[in-house]
């Protein structure tokens, strides 16, 4: 099968398209063809070298943590699905080929209304958005959330979902264009990180009460803030530090607001915590995508080959939602 590698740790110049051969069947998986796969940041800090060389967490050295195909073997002990079922899935790496293997309670059926380059805007995403925002930010209808990075990825799925549950959001964006755009699939009130100060606009839009939940994946210089914009008893969900692992931590402030800080990845959790995430998310949403409530937003596609193209335009930040690689 056609798959990418990365040769050594680098600038997208070290992905390479290689012949692989085929994954190994196991009793618990199912291999699906894969039609598209998404482009996560992850993917881009394990290329870079962030993870490590072969990172003892991944089920490949091929990159790419979601798909969307159709299966086309089925290991002996699976009962849920069969040969030509349509599914989208989180993997534990190998997601950039042609076949992949998936244990098979990570697969979610693909509803009708979704194409295969849109399902592969959905796993990882959406999943990740409904475990920062839902379990552990608790967010509920009324309240507010402070969402940072909401035109990339993960942070139109965290808008999108805010939206559905009756929440209100202030979020950040890197111009008025995208925070125009935000607006259109739910955001509340837009602000430019590089001109305004969100905690002042999080402040003022809540009469000085706060927020209930910041969703963060920026980190570092970030901290003091995210938790000054917090509502006594709020939550501060990290999801990522793309500005650095190190920041002023407020702790008065936290210990006599009774704030909370929680850390939160897919990547390096174990297969059971992956599968309860999978599980909470198809419980809460998975009807809202076949109804066409929720719709996943794809920014752009490229072929397998292009994937460093497509690394590329991730690092630029160009994107409003996903990226997807195709393989039809």
């Amino acid at each position: 099968m056609k798959a990418i590698l990365f040769d050594g740790a680098g600038e997208a110049d070290v992905i390479r398209v290689i012949e692989e051969e085929m994954p190994e069947l196991r009793p618990d998986d199912v291999i699906v063809r894969v039609h598209a796969a998404g482009v996560n940041r992850a993917d881009i800090l394990q290329r870079q070298g962030y993870y490590g060389v072969q990172p003892q967490f991944g089920d490949s050295v091929i990159p790419g943590l979601e798909i969307a195909g159709e299966i086309v073997e089925v290991g002996h002990a699976v009962k849920q699905y069969k040969e030509g079922d349509r599914v989208m899935a989180i993997v534990g790496g190998g997601g950039y080929a042609e076949f992949a293997r998936v244990n098979a309670r990570m697969c979610i059926p693909i509803p009708e209304s979704l194409s295969y380059v849109q399902a592969a805007a959905v796993p990882e995403v959406f999943v990740t958005a409904h475990e920062a925002l839902i379990h552990l930010g608790e967010l509920q209808a009324d309240q507010w959330a402070l969402v940072h990075a909401a035109a990339g990825g993960v942070g139109t799925a965290v808008i999108q979902l805010a939206h559905a549950t009756g929440a209100n959001t202030v979020f950040t964006a890197s111009d008025q264009n995208r925070i125009e755009r935000v607006k259109t699939i739910g955001g509340t009130i837009g602000v430019n990180y590089k001109t305004q100060d969100f905690l002042g606009v999080a402040m003022e839009v809540t009469n000085e009460r706060g927020v209930d939940v910041v969703i963060d994946f920026v980190g570092g210089s970030y901290l003091d803030r995210n938790l000054r914009s917090l509502a006594q008893g709020g939550r501060l969900i990290e999801v990522g530090a793309l500005g650095g692992g190190e920041g002023v931590l407020p702790l008065g402030f936290l210990i006599h607001q009774h704030l909370r800080i929680i850390g939160t990845v897919m990547k390096s959790r174990s297969l059971e915590e992956k599968v309860s995430m999978v599980q909470r998310f198809c419980e809460r949403w998975l009807d809202a995508f076949a109804a066409g409530r929720l719709k996943p937003i794809v920014d752009s596609t490229f072929r397998l080959e292009d994937t460093a193209e497509a690394h590329r335009y991730m690092e630029a930040s160009r994107n409003f939602g996903k990226i997807v690689l195709t393989l039809d």
